[in-house]
């Protein structure tokens, strides 16, 4: 008999304590890596509501032990339309704060495009899973119903986007007493618990041909939004080839987005032993490109079995529609302009930039994950990975790490970088701007390898390991 693969320790990497919570529950209860993936995942639309949500989309990386493979799982948000003329929908259009930036969003009904986590949670379930579907969501049904402390990463997040997080419905979710919600405050949601109650009884079709679609196509009538019944009817999430490359060594499967990762790993030069100004040009020139926002989050799982899944979930910025009665935000993503990059036809993927990756070696997967932030997927990817595959960091010092993230000729730096990386940039024509504090800006990696598991401090992330 041959020797098996070492494989990645079973635990869970997440962006927020209760998601990683979930996911451990599910291992310890004997669940797969989908199981554990999916009861995170869900948790996260009850934890992380300032990031993802019921309503979007996502994209997932599963390795299968026993055939030594990945593949793609593509839930994203489609194009609504299907089977209806209507006249396209106003938006609402409004700026919200950055950093040092305002950036431009629109959102109301007119931006929610179809909905795919629902039922890329039960694909991936349905291929992979082991435990009941019921059981999966209680972490989701108990966050929501009895509350979840505000981490810090999230309360600041909120504040910056408070315009749209307090709008109609979100207000009393998120300002219950007038005051927007701060670090250490109870985030409640009892109509929302009822949206994962109906979603246990009724199943990952729930927006298909259950009560959540239902609900959805009221709101859509009443306030003139696009999606349609066929839209919701027609959507299936679809597995596809992962993308593959190679850098250090290493073997990259990961997904083609709009920031894809792979040409910009291809064009770094060895970091290993370099000076840290030429570290940060080298990076710099690789990760050129347009800006893109998105807010996300980000988990990993793993089973004892050595199943391993990366997911990427997104509600854009949010639409400011809930779902009456049921607390559940829609996603913004027609709204979203940089994502609108051809034509709109009823029915179509939205592109986006999330890149779930897992990294192989001669022995097998030595590398699972993936971030959140839109551009900044790419850039905290490229700089984890480059560290962690070239500089030889652990895993959580790689994630810790001090970024950057150019803009065209600008520069963002978090403080950490040594004092010739700004002079060394400027002297090559760059605009430089250093950012007071780290920043969820950067990115939020989080990942499982067989050398550690890590989760990023930018969004309060949290590693659990299965004893």
């Amino acid at each position: 008999m041959g020797t098996r693969s070492p494989s990645i320790p079973p635990g869970v990497a997440a962006g927020h304590p209760a998601t990683a919570a979930a996911g451990l529950e599910a291992l310890e209860d004997g669940g797969t890596a989908a199981d554990a993936a999916v009861a995170a995942s869900l948790a996260s639309c009850a934890a992380e509501v300032v990031m993802t949500g019921l309503a979007g989309g996502g994209h997932a990386l599963w390795w299968d032990a026993a055939t030594q493979r990945a593949h793609m799982l593509d839930f994203f948000v489609a194009v609504p339309g299907l089977g209806e003329a209507r006249a396209s929908p106003e938006l609402l259009r409004l700026q919200v704060p950055f950093g040092a930036e305002l950036v431009h969003y629109a959102v109301g009904i007119g931006s929610v495009g179809v909905p795919g986590v629902p039922a890329g949670l039960g694909e991936l379930w349905d291929r992979h899973g082991r435990l009941p579907w019921e059981r999966l969501c209680r972490p989701a049904i108990r966050i929501a119903r009895d509350g979840v402390p505000m981490p810090l990463a999230h309360a600041l997040c909120l504040a910056m986007l408070s315009p749209v997080m307090t709008m109609r419905e979100g207000e009393a979710i998120f300002a219950p007493d007038g005051a927007l919600l701060e670090e250490g405050d109870v985030l409640v949601q009892p109509e929302l618990a009822r949206a994962f109650e109906l979603l246990a009884e009724e199943g990952p079709r729930t927006f298909a041909d259950g009560t959540l679609g239902r609900v959805l196509l009221e709101l859509t009538e009443e306030r003139g939004g696009s999606i349609t019944a066929r839209d919701l009817e027609g959507y299936n999430p679809r597995w596809v080839a992962p993308l593959e490359g190679r850098y250090a060594g290493h073997r990259i499967l990961t997904r083609d987005g709009l920031t894809p990762l792979l040409p910009a790993l291809a064009a770094l030069p060895p970091l290993a032993g370099a000076a840290p100004d030429a570290r940060a040009l080298g990076l710099v020139r690789a990760l050129a490109g347009p800006e893109r926002d998105g807010h996300t989050t980000n988990l990993v799982t793993a089973d004892p079995d050595g199943n391993v899944c990366a997911m990427t979930t997104s509600l854009g910025l949010g639409s400011g529609d809930f779902l009456p009665g049921l607390q559940v935000h829609l996603n913004s993503m027609l709204g979203e302009s940089d994502l609108l990059v051809g034509p709109l036809v009823p029915g179509a993927r939205l592109p986006s930039m999330m890149a779930p990756t897992a990294v192989l070696d001669e022995a097998g997967l030595f590398l699972a994950g993936g971030s959140a932030g839109g551009t900044r997927i790419r850039s905290a990817l490229v700089q984890t990975l480059s560290s962690v595959l070239d500089e030889g960091l652990p895993p959580q010092e790689a994630v810790d790490r001090a970024r950057l993230h150019p803009v065209g000729r600008l520069v963002h730096l978090e403080p950490g970088f040594e004092p010739e990386v700004a002079a060394a940039l400027s002297e090559a024509g760059h605009e430089v701007r250093t950012w007071e504090a780290r920043h969820h800006y950067f990115g939020g990696v989080s990942l499982l390898a067989r050398t550690g598991a890590a989760a990023d401090p930018r969004r309060s992330g949290t590693t659990l390991t299965l004893s």
